[in-house]
């Protein structure tokens, strides 16, 4: 099966890359579907309406391993950390869940009302992110633009899904501002790829914005609902066929001025999170065992100012107050917890030639918390830059990240249960070292990196003391060291965008006895290959691409094999004489592989839609 994946995967690529060999230089066509991501294909799901996580599932920085679909639960990893090291933020505001890594990327928010996220490793998370000890996703709020769009769409597995989003921009202005408002409304249903892998889903969005040529502010209110079910869902090899019930509210404030031309900016914010869950371990009968409440309190500012023209600062401070109200959480030391952090980092330019300059950064951040010890992180970056030739920028860094336990590692039940806690878990540290490069060359974009990251006190799930595993999994502590190389290469054509990203990785461990199995630590690819082709077929046809070939570190909690492609496919079709109509027929998983992504938990079927999107 893997060989005919490959074999058409290959063929496919060839047809489309065949289609057009006219030089770089060509302008590209405008596409006629809304792009949350550059660095993907499809912009939205086979399953269910788009959301932030939808535009990661390809990316080539980032592992995204789903139970069910990716829009009910996924585990968002950056260069093989796990779930829990990841961090997001949006705007001035690092936004996360305070219960478990499992919800870091619940966020309710529509994608049209988001950038591109950007992903973030090494020294540009120590310097911008927070609570992420591999790698961190950030968003920025998109100007309001006049107009919007109707999605509709229709699947085998009884799926039903709409998606609605109108932006309005006043004439008049508010003290020089101009003041805008969106809006979205999203729903999704379906029975699901396996039996008992139902989901009902829904989305309210609303933001007032003002902004001109130099500043932005937007004042957010969102409220997302989720159930789905799916066997296996988290607690491991019993076969029970679990739920999940999220209700997660957010109210976001983000104010941003820019200063000058020389990228002098200011930047300040503030959020409150809500985050209901009732997780069922067997949804008939429900038990109500295992429901939580989390709130989350956050305020930031961040900026950088030039001190002359060749120094400038960085800085950075915020301050998170988390609660939980949980029936099962309650063998932990605490029930809330307030965290603050700040950073400065200094630039220093030295011109070397007209086109080129060293670029000196360092800095440090310090963390402090009323329920652990305070941690101080430094960074340190040297890069050479350049305005021509193939070699934009080389540089080496060095960065320090820390991070503390989430509530259902150090407060469930450490003797017995589904989830075995450790109230004696502590701030978990990260050292990572970094030599990259960015090169255009031949029309090619290509960014490449090798790193080396030394986790030590990494929050690891084992099932221990033999194989099959024991009912109970167990939060541990250990050290990781984690070598790897990356690299992503893109290029327009004028009917062909082609991205590609590569990833290979090793690791080492001291935490792991004879028989323990790592359930997520050891959950990630040793090869990773992403090709993202969008073809414009003329006639208004457009065919958009998605695939992902990995080869898996064995792990022996995983059923099937540890190699596997996988890939969508959405062929759409921009109606000539409806201006703003755009038919699709997308397919996920097209070529209908078993593969866990999280191992014990059974992999998705494939899954058949076809939409229309009415933009005007």
């Amino acid at each position: 099966m893997h060989r005919f994946s490959l074999t058409s995967l290959f063929l496919v690529s060839s047809l489309v890359l065949h289609a057009d060999t006219g030089s770089a230089e060509a302008p590209v066509e405008l596409t006629p579907v809304t792009v949350y991501s550059p660095l993907v294909a499809n912009q939205e799901p086979v399953g269910s309406f788009a959301m932030p996580v939808s535009a990661l599932r390809y990316e080539p920085l980032v592992d995204v391993q789903a139970r069910n679909l990716a829009e009910g639960q996924a585990d968002v990893s950056i260069r093989g950390g796990t779930f829990e090291n990841t961090g997001f933020s949006i705007g001035a505001l690092p936004i996360y869940d305070p219960q478990t890594g499992h919800y870091f990327a619940e966020l309710p928010v529509a994608p049209a009302m988001l950038g591109a996220p950007t992903v973030r490793t090494g020294a540009d998370t120590a310097m911008h992110g927070w609570n992420a000890t591999a790698g961190s996703v950030a968003y920025v709020w998109q100007p309001v633009h006049m107009g919007g769009y109707v999605s509709v769409g229709a699947g085998d597995n009884s799926l039903v899904r709409g998606d609605a989003y109108a932006g309005y921009v006043s004439d008049k202005k508010i003290a020089g501002r101009t003041l805008a408002a969106d809006v979205n409304i999203a729903a999704s249903q379906g029975d699901g790829t396996r039996d008992f892998g139902d989901h009902d889903f829904a989305r309210y969005n609303a933001r007032i914005q003002l902004g001109n040529e130099v500043s932005q502010t937007d004042v957010f209110a969102g409220y997302q609902s989720k159930f789905f079910g799916w066997q296996n869902l988290y607690a491991g090899p019993f076969n029970s066929n679990e739920t999940e019930n999220l209700q997660t509210t957010l109210y976001a404030l983000n104010h941003r001025v820019s200063h000058g031309a020389d990228g002098d900016y200011f930047q300040v914010g503030a959020y409150h999170r809500r985050n209901v869950d009732d997780y069922e371990f067997n949804r008939l009968p429900p038990a109500d065992t295992f429901w939580h409440e989390t709130k989350v309190n956050g305020a930031a500012f961040d900026g950088r100012i030039s001190l002359t023209g060749a120094t400038a600062l960085r800085y950075r401070a915020g301050v998170v107050a988390d609660e939980i109200d949980s029936l099962a959480l309650t063998f932990g030391p605490y029930e809330s917890r307030t965290q603050l952090y700040t950073g400065l980092f200094a630039d220093h330019v030295i011109a070397l030639t007209d086109a080129r300059d060293l670029v000196l950064t360092a800095g440090a951040n310090y963390e402090d918390s009323n329920r652990d010890g305070s941690a101080v992180s430094p960074t340190a970056e040297i890069a050479v830059v350049q305005s021509t030739g193939s070699l934009r920028r080389v540089y080496v860094s060095y960065a320090e990240n820390t991070q503390l336990p989430t509530y259902t590692a150090i407060s469930s039940n450490p003797a017995g249960g589904l989830f075995g806690g450790n109230p004696d878990l502590g701030r978990s540290e990260a050292r990572n070292y970094e030599l990259g490069a960015h090169v255009m060359l031949g029309g090619w974009s290509t960014r490449a990196a090798v790193f080396y990251r030394q986790d030590r006190d990494l929050v690891d799930w084992v099932f221990g003391g033999v194989i099959p595993p024991p009912p109970i999994r167990r939060a541990v502590a250990g050290d990781i060291d984690t070598y790897g190389f990356e690299a992503v290469a893109r290029r327009e054509w004028r009917h062909i965008d082609l991205v590609l990203g590569y990833t290979v990785m090793d690791k080492n461990e001291d935490y792991l006895a004879a028989g323990e199995s790592s359930f997520y630590a050891y959950n990630y690819a040793e090869h990773r290959l992403t090709a993202a082709i969008v073809a414009r077929l003329g006639g208004g046809f457009e065919l958009r691409m998605d695939n992902e070939g990995r080869i898996q570190e064995e792990n022996a909690l995983r059923s099937g094999d540890d190699d596997v492609i996988l890939s969508s496919l959405g062929l759409y079709y921009a109606v000539p004489r409806v201006k703003g109509l755009t038919l699709s027929a997308q397919v996920d998983n097209l070529w209908n592989t078993y593969y866990e992504e999280v191992p014990l938990v059974p992999g998705a079927r494939r899954e058949i839609s076809f939409g229309a999107r009415y933009a005007w």
